[in-house]
């Protein structure tokens, strides 16, 4: 049987390169896929058409994307759609079964991924009015109108919206849907192991009447990836510090990386801390422990110790399962040296004075294990004596946090860049704190779940204010 291919799509027309990139079965390392590669020079050959993608969507009303947008919601995950250059098609189900076989999450994350994907998709009209703060959105279609009786005029800040994305997790894919809306053409760099979702989404979006030529799908190297955020006006890209730190002070950026989000509770809530530990265990061990709202560390002004073994109980035990089980909690590595790096580098912190690893005594096994073939690494909880330690402020790509002791004044200062902060406090003093503190991009107040996010209320930028402005205006009858 012929293994599956995934051509390029250079301004909606398939392109099949010469060099085709292996996409592997995480467990047998069976090739299930091969994936054309395209090099830097044809991308920045394509992005200097790109207006002509830009005015294929700028044809499309306001209502007629979001028409789109709800079609291609049902497509992605009822239909079935094309798979590469060859005649193959791709089922819903084919694709559960596909993404997980090469990204390691079960099959029931990846249905919750799909699940949240398709509510932007089918949520459009309601996302884009939290975005753009109550702008009546048909503006967009001649670029001036009124709100408020006062004229107003916006423009786009860019042709195209380059993307770098990851392999961790499908649901990352929905915060560039709504740029199609928006009517901004999208250049895709697919993470390796996971081109299965955008490449689907595009498909769908194309079944659903988009023009084809408003995507670019390019799976590429190091280079590639260069070029599509140095030639898109506007670019979005996930990575880990290193990768991002690059890009940290271009406007033209908006950067994705570690989230280091948290939990903390307050001094007049400590006492009731074992009515948290479902919210804590939930933000730290949901959806495999991979998104980036999982929380990393949990803050609290004493009872760290009790707090850690409580977690380690409730996730110590927790297990690999066979990928297809509804129960499933944890995701394979498709990279099984990427499990060894963060294994080791726990083991190695540990031996740093002031840590205990709480779930050791309750896992009955080690860390990592190989299940079927797969690797996995089981949850870590760590409890650290002080924000100093190692590990105190560390994320991994799987169910890891630290359970710390700060005082409450020194919080705010001492925990650094939050992408995500559950406060369990009912101190106004403290919440008005909480509010004014400018390193915390999304934050819930009340044991809410970290992984909880709202569309229309985005926890990482606001991708209408990154690609349009608005200028002034007025117009006077001749």
């Amino acid at each position: 049987m012929a293994i599956p291919h995934i051509p390029a799509i250079r301004r909606g027309k398939n392109y099949r390169s010469l060099n085709l990139n292996p996409v592997q079965d995480y467990r047998s390392k069976e090739t299930i896929l091969e994936v054309s590669s395209i090099n830097a020079g044809i991308i920045r050959k394509d992005l200097r058409d790109i207006e002509q993608s830009r005015n294929a969507l700028r044809s499309l009303s306001t209502q007629e994307l979001f028409r789109i947008c709800a079609r291609a919601g049902e497509l992605f995950t009822e239909g079935t759609l094309p798979l590469g250059d060859g005649g193959e098609t791709q089922s819903a189900d084919q694709y559960v079964s596909q993404l997980s076989s090469t990204s390691g999450l079960p099959h029931v994350m990846v249905r919750r991924n799909m699940t949240k994907i398709a509510h932007v998709l089918l949520e459009m009209p309601t996302i884009l009015r939290g975005l753009t703060r109550g702008l009546d959105i048909s503006i967009l279609d001649s670029g001036v109108g009124e709100q408020g009786g006062v004229p107003v005029a916006y423009f786009a800040t860019t042709q195209s919206l380059g993307l770098v994305m990851p392999s961790n997790s499908p649901a990352v894919n929905s915060l560039w849907l709504p740029s199609i809306a928006l009517r901004i053409p999208v250049i895709i760099k697919p993470g390796r192991e996971e081109p299965w979702t955008p490449y689907r989404l595009i498909q769908a979006f194309i079944a659903a009447g988009c023009p084809a030529e408003a995507f670019g799908f390019y799976p590429t190297d190091h280079e590639g990836a260069n070029a599509i955020m140095e030639g898109c006006g506007r670019a979005l890209i996930f990575g880990d510090k290193k990768t991002t730190d690059k890009y940290a002070n271009n406007p033209a950026v908006q950067v994705h990386g570690p989230g280091f989000s948290k939990i903390l509770i307050g001094e007049d809530e400590i006492e009731n801390w074992r009515d948290y530990i479902d919210v804590m265990a939930a933000s730290i061990a949901d959806n495999g422990g991979r998104s980036c709202i999982n929380a990393s560390a949990v803050l609290v002004p004493k009872y760290a110790r009790e707090i850690a073994d409580a977690l380690a109980q409730r996730l110590g035990p927790m297990k690999p399962t066979r990928s297809d089980d509804p129960d499933a909690k944890l995701s394979g590595f498709a990279n099984p040296m990427m499990a060894e790096y963060i294994d080791s580098a726990i083991d190695e912190d540990l031996k740093i004075p002031g840590a205990f690893e709480s779930t050791a005594p309750y896992r009955n096994g080690t860390r990592k294990v190989e299940v079927d073939g797969g690797t996995y690494l089981r949850p870590t909880i760590v409890f650290c004596k002080t924000w100093d330690h190692p590990l105190a402020n560390r994320e991994f790509l799987c169910p890891y946090a630290s359970v710390v002791e700060v005082p409450q004044s020194e919080m705010l200062t001492k925990m650094g860049p939050t992408l995500v902060l559950t406060a369990i406090t009912k101190d106004n003093h403290f919440i008005t704190r909480l509010m004014d503190a400018d390193h915390i991009d999304r934050l819930n107040i009340g044991p809410v779940s970290t992984m909880k996010i709202s569309w229309d209320q985005p926890h990482e930028g606001n991708l209408f204010e990154f690609l349009y402005r608005r200028r002034s205006y007025e117009r006077v009858a001749a």
